[in-house]
């Protein structure tokens, strides 16, 4: 289950739309270089108003070029970043990932904390964006299919076109939950 990085996306303040890059740098330990969500602790505000010497688990967020593919299939016209991802992947399965798993593209290491959970800013790229990338399962479950958040455990710059080799943590494997 490898794949390759299909865009790379960074914002210094805190807006949800991220814009390409030609390469970032992870900062191990903190996230992005130059990204307004990279720390130690929380940035994300709403996590910052609740405690904000949490860790920093969502420092580096991931979708799957296949949501935009299915995105624009059903009449929706986003592109990388504009769901405020920093790395954007072709060809895995990020959803199905566990967690602990570890995304290794080149020197970079991004070790797998969660899901994202989508929130209502994304119908303000598009209105209905938020309901398009949340589902459910036969059993009423939600499903967040928008992407999924890491930490750095090893830096190095990533650009698009740059392989993911996928590293399963030993099991058993824990199902993601949202983080």
């Amino acid at each position: 289950m490898n794949g390759t990085v299909a865009s790379v996306n960074r914002s210094a303040t805190h807006t949800l739309i991220k814009p390409s890059q030609d390469r970032v740098r992870l900062l191990e330990g903190l996230g992005v270089e130059g990204d307004a969500h990279a720390g130690r602790t929380v940035r994300h505000r709403s996590r910052v108003s609740q405690d904000p010497n949490q860790p920093n688990l969502r420092q580096v967020h991931l979708i799957h070029a296949e949501l935009y593919d299915a995105l624009k299939d059903t009449g929706f016209d986003v592109v990388h970043g504009q769901m405020g991802e920093n790395i954007t992947t072709r060809g895995i399965d990020l959803l199905g990932l566990p967690t602990g798993a570890r995304l290794h593209m080149k020197d970079a290491v991004v070790e797998v904390t969660g899901l994202r959970n989508p929130c209502g800013q994304l119908n303000k790229v598009q209105p209905g964006l938020l309901d398009a990338v949340l589902d459910q399962d036969e059993d009423g479950n939600l499903l967040r299919k928008a992407g999924i958040m890491g930490v750095v455990t090893s830096g190095g710059e990533v650009a698009p076109g740059d392989p993911v080799v996928v590293e399963l943590p030993p099991g058993p494997h824990h199902a993601l939950e949202p983080v």
